[in-house]
């Protein structure tokens, strides 16, 4: 698993790598993503470790996945990430999480995750720009998936999909944990 530092360095590499390639000013930016231009010049001189949401809103602000944003190597034409190299993006104490397992960026942005949900623990997310869609399978135990205040059950080895633009959420009820396995496409910037 890459250490800390080397993650902060390389969000600070990647966003302002973007950022100047799509000529966007800090200002430009942080109107986009909704966070303060102090925000973004911590993050560019990798002076703090922004929270999951402060990087999903300045990805979508730049077009691109969270994953591009954490790429701390050259890449490849065929890039393979050995599993002790993905990132865990958020925890709980309990032993929740959520694994960014890697992403590319044809057509737009597509993630690929490993969730791991422990009884009575959720995950909660912002909406995501429109023409986002998400499709999880569950692998272990069931889940419930929250889609703008509705809620659904997905069983073991059941696959739902949706499009992301409203609050969303994945949770477990059970008395087991619960394993998905998560695709998030992101449409390319307009």
């Amino acid at each position: 698993m890459p250490d800390l530092e080397l993650v902060t360095q390389s969000i600070a590499r990647n966003t302002k790598r973007l950022r100047q390639a799509r000529d966007f000013s800090l200002d430009m930016l942080a109107a986009r993503a909704g966070v303060s231009r102090g925000m973004l010049i911590q993050i560019e001189q990798a002076r703090t470790n922004p929270s999951i949401g402060t990087l999903v809103r300045v990805a979508d602000a730049l077009g691109v996945s969270i994953a591009q944003l954490l790429d701390y190597s050259d890449t490849p034409a065929v890039r393979i990430t050995p599993a002790e190299e993905s990132v865990a993006l958020w925890s709980t104490e309990a032993g929740s999480e959520g694994r960014l397992l890697g992403g590319t960026e044809a057509p737009g942005p597509l993630e690929l995750w490993s969730w791991l949900l422990m009884p009575g623990e959720g995950h909660d997310s912002e909406p995501h720009p429109p023409g986002t869609a998400e499709l999880v399978r569950v692998d272990e135990g069931e889940l419930t998936l929250l889609l703008d205040g509705r809620a659904y059950t997905v069983p073991t080895g059941a696959t739902a999909h949706f499009e992301s633009h409203v609050a969303h959420g994945y949770h477990n009820g059970g008395g087991t944990p619960v394993r998905i396995t998560l695709v998030v496409s992101v449409p390319p910037p307009q």
